[in-house]
C-alpha cells in the first residue's frame, strides 16, 4: 500500500458532489452528498453493476455539481474501480482503511450505512484541507502493478512449499521418522525405504498421503524456477520503459544484496520518491511509536504501518549485511551497541540496523553515495 504524500487541496463545498462506495461481495452501497446539502442519499447496487454506477454519477452531475469526487477503501478489489472511474472522467480517490477515525466505545456499531457516512465525512474533511481526516493511497499504473506480480508470486509459492514440507515432516514424525528432507532430489525413492521407529514400513494410507505431498512439492519447485527465470529476465533484458530495472541492477552491485531483495525493494519501495528519510522509514513501517502522556513514558516499538513485504525484506537484508559487510560502519555500529548480548537485544537492534540500511540504500540509489565502509561486487 502506497500512502499519498501530497497535502490535500481545499475546495469549495458549494460546487462539489461527494460519493462514497462501500464494497462487499454481496452488494455495494453508494452514498451521495449533493453540493450545498448535508443530507446523504444512498443507493444499493449489485457488485460490478456498471450501469448503476454510471446512473448514480449522472444523477450527481445533474444536480449542478461542477465537480464529482468519489472515494472507496483500499482492499480486496484493488484499484480497477478507481482506474475505470478515472477513464469515465470521474475523480476517484482510494482511502487507507486504517486511517479512518473510529468510535472508541467497547461495543461499536458497524453497518454499511455507518461506514458510508464515515467515508463521506473523511473525504469532505480531507478535501477541505484537513490532512488528519484520513490518508489516501497512491494508485500505481497497470504496468507498474503488473511488474510486482513476479516477486509476490514467488513469495506465495515459497510459503506454500514451506507448508507442504512441514506437513510431510509432521506426518512422518507421527510414526517416529526423523531426518527426512522432502526437498532433496531423491526424496521419492528414499520414501519407499523408510521405516518407522518400530522397524515397520509406513502404513499404506500414510505413504500415499506423503507421496501426493511430494508430487505437489515437485510442482512447486518447477513453478518457483519458472518465476525466478522471469524475474531474472526482467532485470537482464528489461522491457521498454522499465526504468526500475536500472535501479535493480544498481542495487545488486552492493555485496549482500541479491536479485530477489533488490527486485522487491525497488518494485515495492524505491520506485517512488520520498521527501526525506522519515517519510521513507514511515512507508516501510520502521518508525517508532512513543507513548508519552502525563507521567507515562514508554516506547511501543515500530509502527508496522507500512509495506509488510518491504519490512520483512529489510530485516533479512540487515542480517545478511552483518555477514557479508562486516567492516562497514553500519556493522560496526551494530556490534558496538549489542556487544556480547543475545536474544531480545539483538532482535531489537537488528530492526534499528534495518532502518539505517534502508536509508543508506536509498541514498545510494538517489545520489550514488556508497554506504561507508561497504564493498561493491566485482565486475
Amino acid at each position: 500500500m502506497d500512502i499519498r504524500n501530497v497535502a490535500p487541496t481545499a475546495v469549495g463545498d458549494d460546487a462539489t458532489a461527494y460519493l462514497a462506495i462501500e464494497l462487499s461481495g454481496s452488494n455495494w452501497l453508494v452514498g451521495v452528498r449533493q453540493p450545498g446539502r448535508q443530507a446523504v442519499s444512498r443507493h444499493r447496487l449489485a457488485p460490478l453493476d456498471v450501469v448503476g454506477r454510471v446512473g448514480v454519477v449522472d444523477g450527481a452531475r445533474a444536480s449542478g455539481a461542477g465537480r464529482v469526487v468519489c472515494v472507496y477503501e483500499a482492499g480486496r478489489d484493488g484499484f480497477w474501480l478507481q482506474r475505470w472511474l478515472e477513464e469515465q472522467g470521474i475523480e476517484c480517490l482510494v482511502m487507507e482503511p486504517a486511517s479512518l477515525p473510529v468510535d472508541r466505545r467497547a461495543r461499536r456499531a458497524k453497518t454499511d450505512r455507518l461506514d458510508v457516512d464515515a467515508l463521506l465525512r473523511s473525504l469532505v474533511g480531507w478535501l477541505s484541507g484537513d490532512a488528519g481526516a484520513c490518508r489516501m493511497v497512491r494508485v500505481p499504473s497497470r504496468e507498474r502493478e503488473d511488474l510486482r506480480r513476479t516477486h509476490r508470486e514467488r513469495q506465495a509459492l515459497i510459503k506454500e512449499r514451506v507448508r507442504l514440507v512441514n506437513r510431510i515432516k509432521g506426518l512422518l514424525a507421527s510414526v517416529g521418522v526423523a531426518g527426512f528432507e522432502p526437498l532433496r532430489r531423491a526424496a521419492g525413492s528414499a520414501l519407499a525405504e523408510l521405516r518407522g521407529a518400530d522397524g515397520r514400513r509406513l502404513p499404506p494410507a500414510l505413504r500415499r498421503d506423503v507421496e501426493r505431498c511430494l508430487q505437489r512439492v515437485c510442482l512447486l519447485k518447477e513453478q518457483i524456477a519458472a518465476v525466478e527465470a522471469e524475474r531474472d529476465a526482467a532485470v537482464c533484458e528489461p522491457a521498454a520503459g522499465d526504468v526500475e530495472a536500472v535501479k535493480i541492477a544498481q542495487l545488486m552491485q552492493v555485496r549482500s544484496i541479491g536479485v530477489q531483495t533488490a527486485t522487491l525493494l525497488v518494485r515495492e519501495v524505491f520506485w517512488r520518491s520520498f521527501d526525506n528519510r522519515r517519510c521513507l522509514a514511515g512507508y516501510v513501517g520502521l518508525t517508532g511509536t512513543p507513548f508519552n502522556s502525563g507521567g507515562r513514558i514508554r516506547e511501543q516499538g515500530i509502527s508496522k504501518a507500512g509495506n509488510p513485504r518491504a519490512r520483512t525484506a529489510m530485516i533479512e537484508a540487515a542480517w545478511l549485511w552483518l555477514r557479508y559487510q562486516p567492516d562497514s560502519k553500519l556493522s560496526q555500529w551494530y556490534r558496538e551497541r549489542v556487544g556480547t548480548a543475545a536474544g531480545r537485544i539483538r532482535r531489537i537492534t537488528i530492526v534499528a540496523l534495518a532502518r539505517k540500511l534502508l536509508i543508506a540504500l536509498w541514498r545510494f540509489l538517489q545520489h550514488g553515495v556508497i554506504p561507508e565502509g561497504a564493498v561493491l561486487k566485482s565486475a
